[in-house]
């Protein structure tokens, strides 16, 4: 349990948490998510066959330019100097779906959880754009952080069991 919520000062104010005295150390977040969609727009994804282009080229470079812009979408998050940013796609034929993953570097004074889980929404929302015109009923699900490393508070490792 965490005894103190950092993003807020002793009156209850949002702020900024103040990272001037953490040290510099290297630090990486892997976050996924998934989009079900119906068997057609499954195939053409898989063919590359939408109109509106290479569905999962524009939804990696989104996601990657997400990473990069998440401060700006998250009131407290921190301009972060990334030296990493991956977003790769797995298939699953059986459940119809893309599994988006985000991939996360720095050496800095703060984590890249936020910009990993950003890179993630992005990316499937990039999917469900470029192909609404054919399956409006496509889900996003699922999205979490896998795991993280570096920092003051140590590695995480994502766990189904609670």
């Amino acid at each position: 349990m965490i005894d103190k919520l950092t993003h807020f000062d002793l009156n209850g104010n949002a702020i900024m948490v103040d990272v001037t005295n953490k040290n510099i150390t290297e630090r990486q977040a892997i976050a996924s998510g998934k989009i079900y969609v119906n068997e057609e727009t499954y195939k053409r994804i898989v063919e590359g066959s939408i109109e509106k282009g290479n569905v999962l080229g524009v939804a990696r470079i989104s996601g990657i330019m997400a990473t990069k812009k998440t401060s700006e979408l998250i009131p407290m998050c921190h301009p972060l100097m990334l030296t990493k940013s991956k977003i790769d796609f797995h298939f699953n034929e059986e459940e119809k779906s893309i599994t988006a993953t985000s991939l996360v570097k720095l050496s800095g004074k703060t984590g890249v959880e936020m910009e990993a889980l950003t890179g993630v929404n992005i990316a499937l929302l990039t999917i469900y754009d470029m192909c609404k015109a054919m399956d409006k009923s496509m889900i996003i699900s699922d999205i979490h952080l896998i795991k993280k490393t570096g920092g003051k508070s140590g590695d995480f490792i994502f766990s189904s069991e609670k």
